[in-house]
């Protein structure tokens, strides 16, 4: 049997968990999709080949915290395929202001500069939103097309097959997931979206930082140094940059 191509964008302790997911039938009409909207020109974030980033930096066996996003951002430069991330040099969108500043608060440390978010994946934070692409400028664009039955399947297999693992779910989209996690090995924080139009809501002072930490070191497991945004030198992992996309024509890799 052909392996799956998405397979190769991930990283490989994915491939006994997610070939079913690659291979199921909602993922043909995904395909489809996606293939139309490169084909008439249509500008698509993140870039093809970060669109899996976050499941290429970490691999199950790695994973300490899972948070669940919405989609990605849909204006030009920002979406680098991890949830909540930007680019190093990318001005913060008010989301991602807004848990800079619950992080700052909750463990009485300095704003973090840098917004790509690299250093949390390095640590075994997956950042994974529930639909991985957008259409440029056109937020939830890409809703209800097959990424929600993918990602859904990748909870799903984390639940299953992982240990400990801190589930943070940000908002009504995020929390629709609970249901696939077997909460009696995991732990799982849920607070409203950090956007702007509800972080006032019950985000800010929800602490899912320490809070995160807390079960962590609970269970034996080494805490998330979450000041650490940006690429941490002395963990030798590779950091896939977004530049130069694919061209538009070419069949994204699923």
């Amino acid at each position: 049997m052909t392996e799956p191509k998405g397979l190769r964008s991930v990283a490989p302790g994915w491939a006994p968990l997610l070939t079913d997911a690659f291979e199921a039938p909602t993922m043909d009409g995904l395909r489809s999709f996606l293939q139309k909207e490169y084909r008439e020109g249509r500008s698509v974030f993140p870039p093809k080949q970060d669109i899996f980033r976050a499941l290429r930096l970490v691999g199950p066996e790695e994973i300490k915290v899972f948070v669940v996003g919405q989609d990605p951002y849909h204006g030009p430069g920002q979406a680098n395929g991890l949830a909540f991330a930007v680019g190093a040099g990318v001005r913060p969108p008010p989301s991602l202001v807004n848990i800079f500043q619950e992080l700052a608060n909750d463990l009485q440390v300095p704003v973090p500069r840098d917004p790509s978010l690299v250093g949390w994946a390095q640590q075994g934070v997956l950042l994974l939103n529930s639909v991985l692409t957008v259409r440029a400028r056109e937020a939830f664009s890409h809703r209800n097309q097959g990424w929600e039955v993918f990602t859904a399947s990748v909870v799903e297999a984390v639940s299953r097959h992982c240990q400990n693992v801190v589930f943070i779910l940000w908002g009504s989209s995020a929390q629709k997931q609970r249901s696939l996690i077997d909460e009696a090995h995991h732990h799982v924080i849920a607070s409203p979206h950090p956007s702007p139009l509800s972080a006032h809501r019950g985000f800010f002072g929800s602490r899912p930082f320490s809070r995160a930490n807390a079960y962590l070191e609970q269970c034996g497991r080494k805490p998330i140094a979450w000041h650490q945004t940006g690429a941490i030198e002395e963990v030798m992992k590779p950091v896939v940059s977004a530049a130069g996309a694919f061209p538009r024509a070419e069949v994204p890799v699923l």
